[in-house]
C-alpha cells in the first residue's frame, strides 16, 4: 500500500502516538514530529464533520481526564474545546445533582452485599457528614 493509499488521519495519528510514546527513540520522535510537520502542510487532518466532529471532541474531553495526558495535550485539548463552544464542564447536570447522585452510591453501598465492611462503615461516615439519616 503506498502512502497515498493510506488515510492521512490514521497516519497522523500513528506518528502522534510515535511522538508520545516513551519507548520510542529521540530520533525516531524527530522523524515522525517533522512527517507530521509536512502532512499537516498539505492536507490539514483537522477537519471533521458530523458525527465524527463529536467523537474529536469526546476525544478531547478525555483527554482533560486522562491523567497520563502531558499538561501540553492538555492545554491543546481546552483550546479545540473552547473554539467549539464547550467549556471545561459541559455537563447536563448540575453540582446538586451530581452531589444527590454521589450520595445515592453511597447509600447503595449500605445495601449491596458485596460491599465490603470497610467500605460500608466509610459509606456511613459519608452519609452522617452530609446529614443523611442512615
Amino acid at each position: 500500500m503506498s502512502y497515498s493509499d493510506k488515510d492521512s488521519s490514521r497516519v497522523a495519528a500513528g506518528l502522534k502516538a510515535a511522538i508520545h510514546n516513551p519507548s520510542v527513540s529521540d530520533e525516531a520522535k524527530d522523524n515522525a514530529a517533522a512527517r507530521l510537520e509536512r502532512m499537516e502542510g498539505r492536507t490539514h487532518t483537522g477537519t471533521h464533520t458530523g458525527q465524527s466532529n463529536s467523537h474529536v471532541l469526546g476525544g478531547y474531553k478525555a483527554t482533560l481526564s486522562n491523567p497520563n495526558t502531558s499538561p501540553e495535550a492538555k492545554r491543546h485539548a481546552e483550546e479545540i474545546l473552547a473554539s467549539a463552544g464547550i467549556g471545561e464542564r459541559a455537563h447536563d447536570t448540575s453540582e446538586d445533582e451530581h452531589e444527590k447522585r454521589v450520595l445515592a452510591g453511597y447509600k447503595a453501598a449500605l445495601h449491596n452485599d458485596s460491599v465490603s465492611p470497610e467500605a460500608r462503615a466509610h459509606a456511613r461516615e459519608v452519609l452522617t457528614a452530609y446529614g443523611v439519616d442512615v
